[in-house]
């Protein structure tokens, strides 16, 4: 069997490691002799180019026995085998003290015996080095991914400032009326929006928009949304279109160009339309979980609603709700983040704990904001976004 490795051996007595060294050499492994182990401390470190090292013990410092030291303490990381012709049990002794892989006494009696159990050594140092690669390889991996991650939060942060500006202003006040809204996202991205606009003289135009996921995929559903909201309000100053004043007409429409955005993203709506003049509301809910809340002198009720999601099948079908307003209310409208911090374990007993919060404090959106620890939370398990609409009753 041919043998390969690097081999060092070490004695203090010349012949007897020339002999040693030619018996090792002869089975193919590369040897260098010296006389020694002091001056080659500093090069058998975990970087070493040396296999094994074979040294007769006396050649060992003596501070090593003295100190107690072991080969590992003193950074030797190359497999030892240590050689006595002295007494087995006291030269053993202080091998296994000092770690050595494996003894011998000389002359050496069995050299397939120590042939093999070099190559056992050699293998060691294999499986050393190879893991000494793997360490650094995952090393330089962790490096650049934090790297990547450092630049990603950069981004993040950046697109957290672009949606951000995206928001309508807050509050919006338009007569009688006030618009705010509160964005809590549970990434630096939100799929969470809402927006709210004045059409004309009479009407201001609503949605809250919850889209599937999270970060900046989820993110880009909210511009495309924000986009088509703005381009059918320009359509009806420029010409007249009155797509922007139908519920059904803009989920419709939503609801094509994500699916023509392929990106598996789909999105849960509530699209209303706000009639200043009469004070009425007409609403389309597009799967909306928890449905909008309306608070009055009558006390606080979900209002009514269905309908498919947007982005998920072509022929999604939406109905339209209209309601005359109470001259003073609030209504309020939630992502289905807010669900999920609710304390109560399933749906039902948290709407029931979420309609119990408004009739106790709904007041003003502020108190209601508090109520709910939004107003002290930076992130959330899952986007929450709300949208208040109030109506005060006029002095006059």
């Amino acid at each position: 069997m041919a043998y390969s490795g690097n081999v060092l051996v070490i004695d203090d007595d010349p012949n007897r490691g020339s002999s040693l060294a030619e018996l090792v050499s002869t089975a193919g492994f590369t040897t260098s002799v010296a006389s020694s182990l002091d001056s080659f401390t500093a090069e058998l470190g975990e970087s070493s180019n040396w296999d094994v090292v074979l040294c007769d013990v006396q050649a060992t410092p003596d501070a090593w026995a003295e100190e107690g030291a072991s080969l590992r303490e003193l950074n030797i990381q190359v497999p030892v085998m240590m050689f006595s012709n002295e007494s087995r049990s006291t030269s053993m002794m202080r091998a296994l003290r000092l770690g050595a892989n494996d003894f011998f006494a000389t002359p050496v009696e069995d050299p397939d015996a120590l042939l093999a159990s070099m190559e056992r050594c050699v293998r060691l140092r294999a499986m050393s080095r190879e893991l000494r690669r793997s360490r650094q390889a995952l090393e330089s991996a962790n490096r650049e991914l934090k790297n990547t991650v450092r630049v990603l939060e950069r981004d993040q942060q950046a697109g957290r400032q672009v949606q951000m500006r995206m928001l309508p202003s807050s509050p919006m006040v338009v007569s009688d009326y006030m618009f705010s809204h509160t964005i809590i996202p549970s990434l630096y991205l939100s799929g969470d929006f809402t927006d709210y606009f004045t059409v004309d003289k009479h009407y201001v135009v609503f949605f809250m928009a919850d889209v599937s996921g999270h970060g900046s995929s989820s993110a880009f559903a909210t511009v495309l949304l924000k986009n088509l909201f703005a381009r059918k309000r320009s359509d009806y100053l420029r010409r007249n279109d009155h797509t922007i004043l139908g519920p059904i007409e803009m989920l419709t429409l939503a609801n094509r160009e994500l699916l023509e955005l392929d990106v598996g993203k789909y999105a849960t709506m509530v699209v209303g339309v706000l009639d200043q003049l009469g004070n009425t509301l007409k609403y389309s809910v597009a799967g909306h979980l928890p449905l909008p809340v309306l608070v009055s002198d009558a006390g606080a009720h979900y209002l009514e609603g269905e309908g498919n999601a947007v982005g998920m099948m072509p022929d999604a079908q939406y109905n339209e709700y209209s309601l005359d307003l109470p001259e003073a209310f609030m209504l309020a409208i939630f992502s289905d983040g807010i669900l999920e911090i609710l304390p109560p374990k399933n749906l039902v007993e948290k709407e029931a704990f979420f309609l119990d919060v408004f009739s106790r404090t709904a007041d003003t959106p502020q108190e209601l904001v508090s109520q709910l620890g939004l107003d002290s939370a930076e992130t959330a398990p899952d986007d929450i976004a709300a949208l208040f609409i109030s109506k005060r009753v006029s002095d006059e």
